[in-house]
């Protein structure tokens, strides 16, 4: 249906006169020249590319996987997926209300731990605006302690205890302000509702139908010596299931590339439209805050961020991630079905050349491998749909809610109002 409503957007272009972009499609061996250009505009010690056709797959690696070593990455390097982790959280949230296990609008509360206090502003808390972004969450619980290895802090307890006294923003729904914790806060929020431990159900429900046998929260010895580094010290490999659901995942390119198989549809499993949709427009909300490092956002969705104009060709969808001495991340644009992850580990400058945006780079070379025109910083056109993803969603667990009962589902359209690192 996205798609179908892309061609007749574009058609009503051309019919008003209009000149719209065509998709070109390019060979993906052409990745060579956007490769280059990212390895060499980032100063990284090491990077992974790895993009996704249909039956094509690209992959290369640059530079050295640790320093010094000459050893170029490949696709059974570790690395760590920092806050791609958010996407693999909201892929689960999105299998648990097709299942009718959890809906959108449960609120956090719902899914505490007994006595946990969870604050209100004028509303509570619900399990969309956790995943949005717009729960009125800080970005973090404080600063970890000392020598605290990377993405191990803060672990169950102390986040649920923090969260006691913690004071909202904003009233949650109103403004989006990028927040770890409260991607933590869901996952936790998944694992009570399926009374399953989350890195089990994270197992069970995508990495082994999506043969992901390298992604985990805990790395063995075999896979901390395939670690990629960078040129600074950035601490231990170790476990990191305190923050599975905002930045924890270790993996690799291997296990990457089913990852993006699973985004376009190339094959089976396919990733369902309603885990990667527009849920909000930000021109809807009074503000948004950390979320458009890779561009504008068009459009937020459950972990994603939709750059290019939610309806055009150029519309990508994408997420950034970054820390413990890595930048990653992931685009994949559904004209063309080509998806893209990249990593780079930090160089010795520590920052990339003066103009360059790993993000915006990665986004204009898999447009321009679909022969289209970079992205302007602002979307030229913006198409406010009468069904959103969240509406689809909303709608299906409805039926299913009705049907079980044995009555007819009662039909409705909600409205725009709520559409849309």
């Amino acid at each position: 249906m996205r798609f179908l409503i892309a061609s007749l957007f574009l058609l009503s272009l051309i019919s008003a006169g209009q000149t719209a972009p065509v998709v070109t499609l390019h060979d993906l061996k052409e990745a060579d020249t956007l490769g280059a250009d990212l390895y060499a505009n980032s100063g990284a010690t090491g990077m992974v590319l790895v993009m996704v056709r249909g039956d094509q797959v690209y992959f290369k690696g640059y530079g050295e996987s640790v320093p010094g070593s000459q050893e170029v990455p490949s696709l059974n390097s570790e690395l760590r997926l920092c806050s791609l982790t958010k996407i693999f959280t909201t892929d689960l949230l999105a299998k648990l209300v097709a299942d009718g296990r959890v809906h959108l609008d449960d609120t956090l509360k719902k899914y505490a731990p007994e006595s946990a206090v969870v604050p209100e502003r004028d509303a509570p808390i619900t399990l969309e605006e956790l995943a949005t972004h717009t729960a009125g969450l800080e970005r973090e619980i404080g600063t970890a302690p000392r020598r605290t290895p990377h993405f191990s802090y803060p672990d169950y307890e102390m986040r649920w205890h923090w969260l006691a006294s913690a004071e909202l923003k904003f009233t949650p729904g109103t403004k989006a302000f990028y927040s770890n914790v409260g991607f933590d806060l869901l996952s936790d929020a998944l694992a009570k509702a399926s009374h399953t431990p989350y890195d089990a159900l994270l197992d069970k429900r995508t990495l082994k139908p999506l043969k992901m046998w390298n992604t985990t929260f805990y790395p063995n010895p075999g896979q901390c010596e395939r670690l990629m580094t960078g040129a600074h010290e950035e601490g231990p490999c170790t476990i990191t299931a305190n923050t599975e659901g905002s930045s924890g995942l270790y993996s690799t390119p291997a296990d990457m590339e089913n990852f993006l198989r699973y985004l376009v549809g190339a094959g089976a499993p396919a990733q369902a439209d309603d885990a990667h949709g527009v849920y909000l427009l930000p021109s809807k909300l009074a503000g948004q805050y950390g979320l458009d490092h890779a561009g504008k956002p068009s459009g937020i969705g459950l972990g994603w961020m939709h750059v290019g104009g939610n309806d055009d060709v150029e519309h990508l969808i994408e997420k950034t991630g970054g820390g413990a001495g890595f930048t990653t991340y992931i685009a994949f644009h559904p004209a063309s079905h080509t998806a893209l992850f990249v990593a780079v580990t930090e160089g010795p400058g520590r920052r990339w050349k003066p103009g360059f945006n790993l993000f915006k780079a990665s986004n204009n070379g898999l447009l321009a491998l679909a022969g289209l025109p970079p992205l302007a910083d602002a979307p030229r056109r913006r198409i406010v749909r009468q069904h959103t993803a969240r509406t689809t969603m909303r709608v299906r667990a409805k039926n299913r809610g009705t049907q079980k009962r044995g009555v007819r589902a009662a039909q409705r359209t909600v409205g725009a109002s709520r559409a849309g690192v």
